[in-house]
Order: structure tokens, then sequence, then C-alpha cells
């Protein structure tokens, strides 16, 4: 496969494994709404608020939606638009690194994008979720009328790259039918079971397997002569066959499911019943601004919740609504890491999901924030009416805190339990750590092997090194396994010999902690 190579590339290829893993600070008067609840917004640069994330969500989050910035070189309030473009696929790389790995097994990403750097990052992502995994890039209508002081052509879409975490797997939701898409059925017969719509009843010879064989042998069984009911006799046209063989369509006849037209003396065409049809309709690529907005509505979105720092790109709430409702369910995490003005979230929570944002800078407080609590007063704009919002719910805000590890290389003191368990379960594991309603030094058991954390005094002992030291009295107090166990604690009083005949591997805090 195709890769590709830009100025200090291989320094971007390390960065996601270098950031620190930092804290999530939580800050109770920016955050609005019933508590406890599980949606996120936090304040901070995505690159570590990503690795932040990954010990709690990794493999959790059903759908990402991204809108980053689009190195258009114009002036961009709110991000640094004006990356040259090797400094913009190095911002991107480990960004989406990270992203791939808090993706759901079933999940699927979703990133804005425009023609300056659309089709480098589509090779890009080829290369980091695998081009089998690319599902289509939807082309949006973003505007409504030609641009006039465009020089060359006036660009009126962007493109919104979709991948799969794991194509095999992952399968989208039905949009939901309206009353045009309905409108083309009727009854014309009076049939008892419903209005239908006709269809075209011959099929080409040129494609498909049943072309194929023909073009092969000259022969078709579904080339025949067949006779309307007021018995004007009919081939099929030119190079084209019946869609099914004789004895099927006299069944069909039979079960009054084709159709010659009022006068019965039509060429046939078969009648496809609304109450057979599949409950909505598959998604296509091109999205017109009629079905999902524009950047105007988008624009007019904003404005009532800031309209003094109007935010310069943002996104319509019926863009963001239709993402989520091909890609997710009722309570699956949605996570956009460039909030920007706060949509993905505000949509989100509209529609039930539960949901994680990050934004950097000011206008987290000045956007986001006000935005999302509007949302749960029960504001009426975007999609409110259309999926019924009356309010509710919450969030909770985080600022970025210490990295878990000082300057010195030890684990920060501020550190408790849960956070560092969380931690070394992760990067034991690479599975997200399900924190039990009642602390123990057993954080769980992943593939036969049984993994504990001596630190913080877990086991009761707050003295100096108590209860953080594996001895034998500590060893017969931890909740027993067969199996292989790893364990980490302090410093062990057991020798090498002793800790292999006990099926130990003991792990020195800070030493053998792995932050990467």
């Amino acid at each position: 496969m195709p890769l590709l190579d830009w100025l200090n590339k291989p320094a971007s290829l390390q960065i996601a494994n270098r950031v620190p893993y930092r804290l999530l600070e939580s800050v109770p008067e920016l955050g609005h709404g019933v508590t406890p609840n599980h949606n996120l917004l936090i304040q901070g640069d995505n690159l570590d608020a990503l690795k932040a994330l990954l010990p709690l969500y990794a493999g959790r989050v059903k759908c990402i939606y991204i809108d980053p910035p689009y190195n258009t070189r114009s002036a961009f309030e709110h991000y640094d638009d004006n990356l040259e473009h090797s400094q913009w696929l190095s911002m991107m790389y480990p960004r989406l690194e990270l992203l791939r790995e808090l993706l759901a097994e079933d999940g699927s990403l979703w990133v804005s994008i425009d023609d300056n750097e659309g089709h480098y990052l589509k090779v890009m992502l080829d290369e980091i979720f695998g081009r089998k995994n690319f599902i289509a890039n939807v082309v949006w209508e973003k505007k409504s009328s030609p641009q006039a002081n465009a020089i060359w052509l006036s660009d009126s879409h962007d493109h919104v790259m979709v991948y799969a975490n794991n194509k095999q797997v992952w399968r989208p939701n039905l949009l939901p039918r309206s009353e045009n898409t309905d409108a083309r059925y009727s009854n014309p017969d009076n049939d008892s079971r419903g209005v239908w719509a006709s269809s075209d009843f011959t099929i080409s010879l040129t494609g498909g397997q049943r072309g194929e064989q023909y073009a092969k042998t000259g022969v078709s069984d579904n080339i025949y002569e067949l006779t309307t009911p007021n018995g004007r006799k009919l081939l099929p046209p030119k190079g084209r066959c019946w869609g099914a063989r004789q004895e099927r369509f006299l069944e069909l006849v039979a079960d009054n499911r084709i159709w010659f037209g009022e006068s019965g003396n039509n060429v046939p065409r078969i009648k496809k019943f609304l109450s057979e049809v599949q409950d909505g309709l598959v998604a296509k690529t091109v999205w017109l601004r009629s079905e999902v907005g524009d950047n105007q509505e988008s624009k007019r979105e904003v404005v009532k919740f800031n309209d003094e720092e109007i935010f310069g790109t943002p996104k319509p709430e019926r863009l963001i609504e239709r993402i989520l409702h091909i890609a997710t369910n009722p309570g699956d995490w949605v996570l956009d890491s460039f909030l920007g003005s706060g949509t993905t979230a505000a949509v989100a929570h509209k529609m039930g999901r539960q949901y994680i944002g990050v934004e950097m800078g000011d206008h987290a407080v000045t956007h986001c924030q006000p935005r999302l609590r509007k949302v749960v007063d029960g504001e009426q704009g975007g999609i409110s009416k259309a999926v019924n919002w009356q309010g509710g719910g919450g969030f909770t805000f985080y600022r970025l805190g210490a990295t878990v590890f000082d300057e010195f290389g030890m684990i920060d003191k501020v550190i408790r339990f849960p956070t560092l368990a969380a931690y070394i379960w992760y990067l034991e594991t690479r599975t997200p750590w399900q924190q039990p309603d009642t602390l123990s030094p057993l954080l769980g058991i992943h593939d036969g092997t049984a993994y504990y954390l001596l630190y913080n005094g877990i086991l009761g002992d707050r003295r100096l090194q108590g209860g953080n030291v594996l001895t034998q009295n500590v060893l017969d107090g931890l909740p027993a396994h067969a199996g292989k166990r790893v364990i980490y604690g302090e410093t062990s009083r057991f020798g090498v010999g002793r800790l292999a005949a006990e099926g130990i591997v003991f792990k020195q805090i800070p030493y053998d902690v792995r932050v990467g």
C-alpha cells in the first residue's frame, strides 16, 4: 500500500507514545445539570486529553467525529489554521493514532475536511486505519450560492471521510423514511396488501451474473415471450432479459405482483409493497444542504448562545444528527476532540448519547460550556424540535491536571489508587479498567493473569511502606488466584526463586510503570 511521506514524519510517529498521561481534574462550578453524569467536557490540548482518556475509555467509543483545522492559510480565530503542510500532517497523525485506540471494535470515525488537505488525509487514514476499513467519502453541500469573488471555481462542498475500526463488524443504521420517499407509493388496483410502487421487470444482459452467463453462452432462461392480460405478445427489449424465469413470472402474476398498467397492456413491472420494504433508507454519499443544513444555518445556531464572538466554521446540528443517527444508538459513546463551538456534544446530548468533548483555549468556557448549559436547560434551537428535546441530564467540566510522573520520574503524590490502577490495567491489558464499588488490590484477571496493585495504603496500612511492600503476610492477605500473578508494589521481600515458585511477576513502583 502506498504510504504518505513528509518532513519530520519519523518524529511524528513517536509522538503518541511519548505524550505523558495526565490527570483530569473536575471543575464543579463549570459543570451543569444532574450529577453524577457520564458526559465530559474537557478544556485542554486534545493530544494530552486523548492520552488521559485511554485508561478508562479505550475501545469504548462508538463514534468519533472531528472537524480539525483545514490548513487553509486563512485567518482563523480559534486554531492555528495557517500551519505548513508538513506541520499539519505531523499534528494530525498522533491524534488519529490515539483516536483509533479509543474507538470500539464496531465503531467508526468521521472527519470533516476540504480539498486543501483532504486527499492527503485520506492516504494518512489508510495508513492508520487500514485501506480495507475505508467506508466512504461523503460530500456535504455547505453553501447555497456561488462565491462571487472566486478566481477559479467556487467551492460549494466539504468532505466527510468515513472509516470503520473494523469494516467487517461495523454496520450503519438506516436513515428514517420521509413523507417524500413514501409519496411514490400508491394503490391503483386496491390491492389488499396496501400501497405499492412498481419497478422495472427487466435486467441488463451486459452486467451481473446473468449477463455474464448470457455473454458466454448466448442463451438465457429469462428470455421468453409473454402475454399481457389483454393478449399483447412481448419479448424483453434488446440487450435485456426479464427479471425472472418464466415459471417464476407466472407465480408472480398469480400472486398479483406484476403490474401491466391500468389498461393491462403495458410492459410488465414488478410491485413492491411499502409494508414489505426495510424500515429505512441506506444513506447516500451526497448530502444536500436541504437535508442536513449549511454554513449559514450553523452560524444562526451558534449566534443564539454567543453573539459577541461567533465561531468561524461551525457545523449545522442537522449534519451531526445524521452522522450520529447512522453511526450510533442511544446510550453509545460519542467523542469529538476538536469540539469547536460544541455542536457534536449538543447534538449527542439531545439524541441521548453519552459524549466526550475536548476543546482548547478559553472558548471551551466561552462557547462550549454555555451551549451545553442551555441544552441541559432545554433550548429549542437546531434539532431540538425534530427530536422532541425538552431538556435534562448534565455534563461535568474537566481541565488537564498533573502528569502521572513528576519532574524527577516519581509518581506524583496527588495520584490516588484508582488513578494508578486504571493506568496500570490499561498498560498491561490495553483495555479500560472498570472500577469496582469496593476497591481491592486485585485489579482484575485478564487472559488468565491476575493483576494486583499495592499502593496508597490499599490494604489499610498507612505507615511508610506499610502494605505497599510484598511480604508473606501481605501475600497471604491478597485475593487468591491459581494462575500467573503480576504484582505492582514499592518493593518485594521475596527473592527471584521464591517469586518464580509462587508464579509471581513483581514490578516495582515507579520504575516498572512504563507510562507510554
